[in-house]
C-alpha cells in the first residue's frame, strides 16, 4: 500500500497507547495482560487502513484482536477510523515488520492469523517477500496455538495459488477453500477490508483457512 510520508504518524500513534502498542518486544507472551479480558488472540498481519480489524473486534467482543502494520503513515490512517468508534477494549494495533513476527509473540500465543490482501510480489525474484513464503510459515507455525488458523483472502490468483502449494509442502491441512468468496456460502460472515470492497467486483476473491498439523519446536 503506497500513502504518502506522514511525519505526524509517530507522534500520533505514541499519543494513543490505549490502542497502540508502542514496544511490542516487551510484551513477548504477554499480550493477554493489556486487554481487559483475558481472551483467544488473533492477529492480521497488514492490517492496511482498518476496515477489517474494526469489524471484527466489533462483531467477535469474545476474542482479542491486534493488528499489526509494517508503516506507520498506514497505520495513523488506521488509528484515526478506530477513534472514531465506540470504544473496542478488544482491539491493538502496533507498527511492526511481519519478516520478525517470531520476535514478538511466544510460541502458541496466537489463535489465528489473517492475511488479507497482502502484497503478491509478482515478480518471480521476489517471491521470498510473499507472506506465504516458507520463511513466513515457519514463523507462522511456531506461533499460533496446536490447531491455531491461518486464513488468507486475496484477488490475485498467482499469489494463492502460489500460498495453496507452499503450504501443502509443510504440510497443512486445508480446512476451507474457495475459489470465489463473494458467492459462496462463507460469504454470510465475511467481513470486508476496504480494498476488498472496492476492487471485489473486479473479479473473484480467493480464500483459504488452513492448519498447520502440528506446531513447530
Amino acid at each position: 500500500m503506497r500513502l504518502r510520508n506522514r511525519p505526524e504518524a509517530e507522534a500520533f500513534l505514541r499519543e494513543h497507547p490505549e490502542y497502540v502498542i508502542l514496544d511490542p518486544q516487551k510484551y513477548n507472551g504477554q499480550f493477554s495482560s493489556l486487554f481487559p479480558v483475558k481472551q483467544p488472540l488473533r492477529i492480521e498481519i497488514g492490517m492496511g487502513k482498518g476496515d477489517f480489524m474494526i469489524g471484527m473486534a466489533q462483531k467477535y467482543p469474545e476474542i482479542n484482536f491486534i493488528g499489526i502494520e509494517k508503516y506507520d503513515s498506514v497505520l495513523y490512517v488506521a488509528l484515526k477510523k478506530i477513534l472514531k468508534q465506540t470504544p473496542l477494549p478488544n482491539l491493538k494495533v502496533m507498527c511492526w515488520d511481519a519478516t520478525h513476527i517470531q520476535d514478538v509473540f511466544s510460541e502458541g500465543e496466537v489463535d489465528r492469523i489473517y492475511l488479507n490482501f497482502s502484497d503478491p510480489w509478482p515478480k518471480k525474484r521476489h517471491y521470498k517477500r510473499r507472506l506465504t513464503y516458507h520463511d513466513f510459515l515457519v514463523q507462522y507455525q511456531l506461533i499460533l496455538k496446536e490447531q491455531g488458523g491461518l486464513e488468507l483472502k486475496t484477488d490475485n490468483r498467482t499469489l494463492f495459488e502460489f500460498s495453496l502449494l507452499e503450504m501443502n509442502r509443510f504440510p497443512m491441512t486445508f480446512d476451507d477453500i474457495s475459489l470465489d468468496l463473494h458467492h459462496s456460502i462463507q460469504m454470510e460472515d465475511n467481513v470486508m477490508t476496504e480494498y476488498e470492497r472496492k476492487f471485489s467486483p473486479n473479479g473473484p476473491i480467493y480464500r483459504l483457512v488452513a492448519h498447520f498439523e502440528s506446531r513447530g519446536e
